[in-house]
């Protein structure tokens, strides 16, 4: 989805479903490195970078015990997603699985590989042999000493909406503007690959696109560019945004898909740090939820509330489920979020973590364990770093539960056929 999703408050940085949204450059900072570029000087050689690991490979003798709590069948489903993808690449294309280089190719082998094996529905023995014998395995490093890594998860919303504004739907959303400029820095320098800035020409200079205030209190989009709808709450557009994607029902009982389609590219902030800070609610209790809650229960400050964030994204109509990153559609309880920068896209993990069970009202009841097969299908803003994940949970009132609640640390890896088991 590819958007600022909502996450832990000790990550507040959402993607955000991105990922989108890093500017680490600024407009007067890409002159300067430009204007350098041609100086006659001979400017020091910058100490080398530190190698950054992104996965570790493990010995047999150290994987994990293979079992899913979800059936085959879910699996299935996503691994094709991850096929489709990859068998649009070219051949030659190489991913990093920790130092070793692997061809998109044989990444494609070893999901074609998985998913005839789960065809005959393994029992647990069977599967974790299978693995042994077939497959590398390789563990994120996490964020700390453990290998820890922050799970969160995001889901599709419904909303309430109309095609045309009225006093009850007053809260447009936008598609992209045409004057939304995405550049890619790095095909000005190989040092910049990956980098990406956001904005607009003004008086023939890129300059920071609107910020969410600039659209929503000063209205500088208004009688600019047509919505693709309207809706009639500001908390739930908030969250629309946040996800990336949602569902927006009308009154005539038909609904729409609303797809991400690029942002405004402005750092996202997180409303629910700013509400701990301000020591509104604690950071015990904080949630998706819990942020509803309060602003529900004070209406005078939504509009400055939400706009501390100042991220703010763009929507296009599009039919059929939510797509990720990799533009394929996203399987609920299957399909996973990491940093695109540093994992292997499209390819097979396996997760370790907690999932919550609920009741009717939304409350979480307990936490069992979350033990299943994804795969890399996407990411976010603020899935940064190998020490981060976010699950998609789909849509309805579970999704909505496990996706507001989820801030559980775990374990994640990646399984790619050894380079043996993928001759032919």
């Amino acid at each position: 989805m590819t958007c600022e999703r909502f996450q832990c408050p000790l990550k507040f940085h959402h993607r955000s479903r991105q990922g989108f949204f890093r500017n680490r450059l600024s407009m007067l900072g890409l002159i300067l490195i430009f204007a350098l570029a041609g100086c006659e000087t001979t400017p020091k050689p910058a100490p080398p970078a530190p190698e950054v690991v992104s996965l570790k490979k493990l010995s047999p003798s150290s994987y994990p015990s293979f079992a899913d709590d979800l059936d085959f069948d879910n699996l299935g489903r996503a691994i094709a997603q991850s096929i489709t993808y990859l068998q649009a690449m070219p051949p030659q294309r190489e991913y990093e699985f920790g130092r070793d280089r692997i061809s998109a190719v044989h990444v494609l082998k070893s999901l074609q590989r998985f998913q005839g094996f789960i065809q005959s529905r393994p029992t647990a023995r069977s599967l974790q042999e299978f693995i042994r014998d077939n497959y590398l395995v390789y563990q994120s490093p996490g964020r700390n000493a453990q290998d820890e890594v922050l799970f969160t998860g995001y889901y599709e919303p419904l909303l309430r909406g109309s095609r045309s504004r009225k006093p009850e739907y007053a809260y447009p959303v936008y598609p992209r503007p045409e004057d939304l400029i995405t550049v890619d820095l790095g095909a000005f320098s190989e040092k910049f690959k990956g980098e990406k800035i956001t904005g607009r020409l003004a008086d023939r200079a890129l300059v920071p696109y609107y910020e969410r205030r600039e659209i929503e209190e000063d209205g500088v989009l208004y009688g600019k560019i047509q919505p693709v709808a309207w809706v009639n709450d500001p908390v739930d557009l908030f969250f629309l945004h946040i996800q990336g994607s949602g569902k927006i029902a009308f009154d005539d009982g038909q609904t729409i898909n609303a797809h991400y389609d690029g942002g405004n590219g402005r750092p996202y902030r997180s409303i629910g740090q700013l509400l701990i800070d301000e020591g509104k609610v604690s950071r015990e209790e904080m949630s998706m939820q819990r942020i509803r809650a309060y602003l529900r229960e004070n209406p005078f400050e939504v509009q400055r509330v939400l706009n501390h964030n100042p991220s703010y994204i763009f929507f296009k109509i599009a039919p059929g489920e939510a797509l990720g990153a990799l533009n394929v559609r996203l399987t609920p309880g299957r399909s996973l979020a990491l940093d695109r920068k540093i994992f292997p896209p499209a390819a097979l993990t396996f997760i370790e973590t907690k999932k919550p069970l609920g009741e009717a009202s939304g409350k979480v009841q307990s936490w069992v364990d979350c033990r299943r097969f994804m795969l890399n299908q996407d990411t976010g803003g603020a899935i940064v770093g190998p020490g981060r994940a976010d699950i998609f949970w789909g849509e309805g009132p579970y999704a909505e539960l496990a996706a507001g609640h989820l801030k559980h640390p775990g374990k994640l890896y990646f399984l790619v056929l050894k380079p043996e088991a993928g001759a032919p």
